[in-house]
């Protein structure tokens, strides 16, 4: 079955895996990528399927209202996975409004364009909303987040997802639009723009740098290795059902202070150093305002529905990940330094 899919954010972290899991399973899909390319945004990523037939670049801004209508109108879009999004807490609490215009205003936009160019017939599409579950807010001790718990989200991010999660079930409510949404766990693993904690310490563990804990580390999140996100998308997007909402989780708790000490003897092992010399790189500094205590995901609705479930244990796939970042320093590097975004220019720029 031939069709044309809308990958919005392909170029970011989980999206660049996304779309490779997609270009290279599904050669009869027309895939368009559709980035900004901020910050977090590189091309680079997805150098092994850039010349492929069936995939498409297109860079712009979903804020951008006019330009997205004529994108749908040139593509006649099938469906739409949009990953699109500022979504780091830090930023959003030094730029909320970046969060508010991107997360929420550009997924109405997205909205809109899809409910106005398919309103003639909603049959085979999709509305596919890749979503966090730090819209649920934060947990004790105990306990998981469900499809069905109260949204209580607690940082100008996790509030801006929320917005637009209720946007996509109010269009479907409303509308009729065919949508569906998930709600995933922190992702780790290859390609991720080092300001998030993994790949953030890698480089600074390499470079001997110290390495910030807020607070004391007790703060708790279910890690999920990010090809088993894109495979969860895969699954749901193909066959979950209309109006639905999937939790996706690892169902792997760690607290910040025990994933950064066993973030550091892997590394340690990797640079042959002598054993417990990186966590002298440990320094405690004062916790982020509004700091969630702990994320769990109870993913047991995707994984009895619609048959998915992680494929890898943590110290696997962390492992793994290390490996990636020591593999790829030159990516690294350019990462760091801010050359990746020279990529744009030099493959897509006067040709």
């Amino acid at each position: 079955m031939k069709r044309t899919i809308l990958v919005t954010g392909g170029a970011g972290f989980i999206g660049s895996h996304l779309v490779r899991l997609f270009v290279n399973k599904y050669p009869e899909y027309n895939i368009i990528n559709l980035d900004k390319l901020t910050y977090a945004g590189n091309l680079a990523n997805l150098v092994d399927v850039e010349k492929k037939e069936n995939y498409t670049f297109e860079k712009g801004d979903i804020v951008d209202a006019e330009y997205i209508y004529k994108l749908f109108k040139k593509y006649n879009f099938d469906a739409v996975i949009h990953l699109a999004a500022e979504s780091h807490v830090d930023r959003s609490i030094e730029f909320p409004n970046d969060f508010i215009y991107t997360n929420i205003v550009g997924t109405a936009n997205l909205l809109n364009a899809a409910k106005d160019l398919w309103k003639s017939n909603f049959a085979g599409k999709r509305f596919y909303h890749v979503s966090t579950d730090e819209v649920y807010g934060s947990l004790g001790e105990e306990g998981f987040f469900f499809e069905t718990t109260s949204y209580a989200p607690k940082s100008p991010y996790s509030a801006s997802k929320a917005s637009s999660d209720h946007l996509v079930r109010a269009y479907n409510n409303t509308y009729g639009l065919p949508v569906v949404v998930s709600n995933c766990s922190n992702n780790y693993g290859s390609h991720q723009f080092p300001e998030k904690l993994i790949p953030l310490f890698i480089n600074n563990i390499k470079s001997n740098r110290p390495l910030p804990v807020y607070g004391k580390g007790l703060n708790i999140r279910d890690w999920l290795w990010v090809e088993d996100h894109a495979r969860a998308i895969d699954v749901i997007f193909h066959n979950g059902a209309d109006g639905e909402t999937y939790n996706i989780g690892g169902h792997n708790e760690w607290t910040n202070l025990s994933l950064i000490k066993l973030l550091c003897k892997i590394m340690d092992k990797k640079l042959h150093r002598s054993e417990g010399e990186s966590e002298k790189l440990i320094s405690y500094v004062t916790d982020r305002a509004g700091h969630d205590l702990r994320y769990a995901i109870d993913s047991t609705k995707l994984q009895k529905e619609l048959g998915w479930k992680p494929s890898l244990q943590f110290e696997e796939g962390l492992e793994k990940t290390v490996q990636w970042y020591l593999d790829n320093i030159d990516w690294l590097e350019n990462v760091t330094s801010g050359e990746y975004q020279k990529y744009y220019d030099k493959m897509y720029v006067g040709r």
